[in-house]
């Protein structure tokens, strides 16, 4: 059973989710009980929350959450934080996490500007919740690129299909960056499936691809190994989400030894403060040109052997036991 100063570990969430897949990976590191919800509610529990995997509208959600916060004493880590960009639904997606945080001893963010979100769109203080960052996996060898071999001209992003993700603005400026007059059209690889119910996105995308010459591939959801070899294959690795809260499709590149083009934004500086070297932020209007560049220059796409990525899953695993010491 956990013990008194750590909980139950919930891992909730369809299987391909980002935010279950990350909290397997840290219950892994923390050690004790952790899985789907148990038969019997445990003294106290842990989960991961977003409203996205606890029901079909935030209202379900909150309900379902409040429901557990009544049953066990309830930590929570918030992901997808309410933000601007969610539009005519942040009132609603606020108001849920407002439910959220009212039904946990605990509320730990995964970045500051993750508290800051909630600073302005819930009224709830920095203060309020304890900032953990994403931990990061061990480090592996990576295959690097072959010296003196020509590239192809692509683009890679990871994860889901959906507006704002970044593949149209990557079509738009893969089409303009420079290339010589016999190149091969530039390619935009979409390493993932479409979000549901954004399946006309991704054809629409390869519509305004074809229209601006470039091609447009999606690979649809894969296994680990094959997500892996997508990501090591030839390309620039590229995240311009420009709705991000926390990213774990982020660390995915830099665990493979990778450097992303990252679109600059308050949490992407705050990355890029935390683990010095191991992303490129960029300007929306630099990136054309950033494309040009990595394609000239494909070993700047690679980390060095010694770019550190702490803190590591471990040391996050450490943070999270310390902080369940203290919460009452």
């Amino acid at each position: 059973m956990p013990t008194p100063e750590q909980p139950y570990l919930l891992v909730a969430g369809p299987a391909e989710h980002g935010v279950r897949r990350y909290a397997a990976d840290l219950a892994a590191a923390i050690g004790g009980e952790s899985g789907p919800m148990p038969e019997t509610p445990p003294a106290r529990m842990h989960a991961h929350v977003t409203d996205r995997i606890f029901g079909s509208s935030p209202e379900e959600a909150a309900d379902r959450v409040e429901a557990l916060g009544a049953s066990t004493r309830l930590t929570i880590t918030l992901h997808d934080v309410p933000q601007q960009s969610d539009g005519t639904n942040l009132g609603r997606r606020s108001d849920a996490y407002r439910r959220f945080i009212g039904a946990a001893r605990g509320v730990v963010v995964n970045s500051r500007h993750e508290a800051m979100l909630l600073d302005e769109h819930l009224g709830r203080a920095e203060a309020d919740s304890r900032v953990i960052p994403l931990g990061a996996r061990a480090r592996g060898p990576a295959d690097r690129p072959r010296a003196g071999g020509l590239r192809p001209r692509t683009v890679l992003i990871s994860g889901f299909v959906y507006p704002g993700k970044g593949h149209l603005e990557a079509i738009q400026a893969a089409a303009v960056a420079g290339a010589p007059a016999e190149a091969a059209p530039a390619t935009v690889v979409a390493v993932g499936a479409p979000s549901a119910g954004h399946e006309r996105d991704a054809h629409e995308l390869a519509r305004r691809a074809a229209e601006l010459g470039v091609d447009f591939r999606v690979t649809g959801f894969l296994d680990d190994r094959d997500y892996r070899n997508e990501l090591l294959s030839d390309g620039v690795p590229l995240a311009a989400h420009q709705h991000v809260s926390a990213s774990r499709s982020i660390l995915d590149w830099a665990e493979l030894g990778r450097r992303a083009l990252v679109i600059d934004s308050r949490y992407a500086r705050e990355m890029e403060a935390l683990r010095p070297g191991s992303i490129s932020v960029f300007r929306p209007d630099e990136l054309a040109g950033k494309l040009e560049a990595a394609w000239n220059d494909p070993e700047s796409t690679w980390l060095p052997p010694s770019t550190a990525l702490s803190p590591t899953l471990d040391d996050v695993a450490a943070e999270y036991r310390a902080w369940w010491r203290d919460v009452a």
